[in-house]
């Protein structure tokens, strides 16, 4: 595949901004290049637009070349990149199943991008053959987010694989939720297919929701294009300070992600014997989507009792839906406990 036929000329053909910390790279006593306070305040000076040490330590964490690793300000951002790099205003496509994360079609909609949706089965599955059918000459990207959000379900490897092998463009899978499923990344695979690329974040697992950093993995070739295109100094110093904390810390999100999924076990348990539950989705993420009786009337009350969850209701194949994030173990058990009130006046 010839990447280059997928990227947007004028961005195939962009001379990016040169900042000071790009002309220069190495040690001095004196730095008087960048405009920038001489006072130290330890944020006085713009951070490193690459983010060379923590892409390293990212690197051995994910065991992938520092070269194939983009940091964005969350994942939108490389969501956004991807229709600034690949999609034509006006004139190209994309495609994505649905129920899905929202900010894809907002994004494309910011764009000016057309937005195709494909509906998953009724149990959340994704059918290859209904995504290829809604492909055509001007469809750039194909989104794909496994575990899914709504659904909280990993989708098959194999019709995501007949995706990747039968599409002549970019496939994005978006992994947000990829340390609660016992599954493999597609970061391994990434060496198979050149239109792969992989979105993770540092907001769910490694509890970094307030920082916003994002992480896209692809070939040399792409991530150099989004380098491109970002601005100079997209992530902030202390964004990559405190992700160089968190991700020392590796033992103990191993510990929480354990902790998530005994909750989410328990929770699930709990939630099929409340007779306003009508269904507990399985799930592969650190939420769980719940189908209810009455999913306003459920919300509302829940609510008033101090307890918020996402009502769904309004989505896709999830009429009567609430998702609800796995919390700490007297959260979740309050959370039945009202649930159980609530089911007993109904």
């Amino acid at each position: 595949m010839d990447l280059s036929t997928l990227i947007r000329k004028n961005i195939l053909n962009l001379k990016p901004y040169s900042c000071a910390r790009d002309e220069f790279k190495g040690e001095a006593s004196i730095f008087i290049d960048a405009n920038e306070s001489p006072f130290d305040t330890s944020i006085n000076r713009y951070p490193d637009p690459l983010q060379k040490e923590l892409k390293e330590v990212i690197a051995k964490i994910k065991n992938i070349p520092s070269e194939n690793i983009f940091l964005g300000n969350g994942s939108d951002e490389p969501i956004d990149l991807a229709y600034r790099v690949f999609c034509e205003p006006g004139i190209d496509n994309v495609t994505a199943i649905d129920p899905t994360y929202g900010m894809y079609k907002v994004c494309a909609d910011i764009n000016n991008i057309e937005y195709r949706n494909v509906t998953l089965s009724n149990e959340y599955h994704l059918r290859s053959e209904k995504i290829l059918e809604k492909v055509d000459n001007n469809t750039k990207i194909i989104w794909i987010c496994s575990p899914n959000n709504p659904t909280g379900n990993l989708l098959d490897e194999n019709e995501i694989t007949k995706i990747l092998n039968s599409f002549n463009g970019i496939v994005i899978i978006d992994e947000a939720y990829i340390d609660f499923a016992q599954q493999d990344s597609w970061i391994t695979k990434l060496p198979n297919f050149k239109n792969l690329i992989v979105l993770q974040t540092l907001s769910k697992a490694w509890g970094c929701a307030a920082i916003r950093l994002g992480m896209a993995f692809a070939s040399n070739e792409i991530i150099n294009v989004l380098n491109k295109v970002k601005y100079p100094y997209n992530i902030n110093i202390l964004t990559q300070q405190q992700a160089l904390i968190q991700l020392s810390k590796i033992e103990k999100t191993k510990e929480n992600i354990s902790y998530i999924l005994q909750q989410r076990e328990i929770l699930s348990n709990e939630l099929k014997h409340i007779s306003i539950v009508e269904k507990v989705y399985k799930s592969d993420s650190n939420f769980l989507l719940v189908k209810v009786k009455n999913a306003n009337a459920t919300y509302n009350y829940l609510a008033q009792n101090g307890i918020i969850v996402r009502n769904r209701n309004n989505i896709t194949l999830c009429d009567n839906c609430l998702r609800i994030t796995i919390g700490l173990a007297h959260e979740n058990e309050k959370l039945i406990a009202s649930l159980k009130t609530f089911a007993a006046n109904c």
